[in-house]
């Protein structure tokens, strides 16, 4: 009988289960560079890390005065981002010995992200997690991305799992600051550790400071048994 017996997983995907920023910068740097915005940096897109796509563009509307609609931003970043992600999407292999552990267990697992439905399939299918991940949430299929706890709450009602059951790993602080206000345990590893000090991260169970660099199977396994049961 699994010690995890009664938990549920539930995943980010982009920089946490998969190191896709740099393919949203870039499809983002180029779209913006269609547009004459020219001087997107690195640093730029990290205000971005860990909102949904659709919120992102919205915001580039604002923010540049760009005459497109957000539905052809919409449209523009996931195209290329689509390109990029189909060519060498990669797993953390940390992230993928644990998603292994957890299924050899019978560990329900849901991925819950801000990503379009056509770029999570695309990144599941390419790093081959397609096997183990079969319930999957866009940000697109439900009212508010994160820091709404909407995705987070749609993918335990399709694992059919109480929120106190559930465990999120997220990468960034609006995943955080959702999984709290969903009623969710956190394993926290910050895709840009020096916001490990944000607030948001400071409800989470586990907070790994040192980001993918510091994760492990192991600790994150030990972990959860150390917690499963009611808060």
């Amino acid at each position: 009988m699994s010690r995890l017996r009664g938990t549920s997983v539930i995943f980010d995907l982009d920089g946490t289960l998969v190191d896709s920023e740099p393919h949203y910068f870039e499809a983002g740097r180029q779209t913006l560079a269609a547009y004459g915005v020219t001087d997107f940096t690195w640093a730029d897109h990290e205000r971005y890390v860990g909102i949904s796509t659709q919120e992102t563009v919205a915001d580039w509307k604002d923010r540049y005065g760009l005459p497109a609609t957000v539905d052809e931003l919409l449209a523009a970043k996931n195209r290329r981002y689509l390109e990029l992600a189909r060519s060498a999407p990669r797993a953390y292999p940390e992230m993928r010995a644990f998603v292994e552990r957890l299924a050899a267990e019978g560990v329900p697992m849901a991925v819950a992200s801000g990503s379009s439905p056509q770029a999570i399939e695309a990144v599941l299918t390419g790093t081959g997690l397609d096997a183990h991940l079969r319930t999957v949430v866009s940000a697109d299929e439900v009212a508010h991305g994160k820091p709404a706890p909407d995705v987070f709450l749609e993918a335990a009602r399709r694992l059919g799992a109480s929120p106190a059951d559930c465990v999120v790993l997220e990468d960034a602080a609006p995943g955080a600051a959702a999984a709290h206000a969903a009623g969710m345990r956190c394993i926290a590893i910050p895709y840009v550790p020096a916001q490990a000090d944000a607030p948001e991260f400071a409800t989470a169970g586990l907070l790994l400071r040192g980001g993918q660099a510091e994760f492990t199977a192991r600790a994150a396994y030990d972990w959860l048994t150390g917690v499963a049961g009611p808060f």
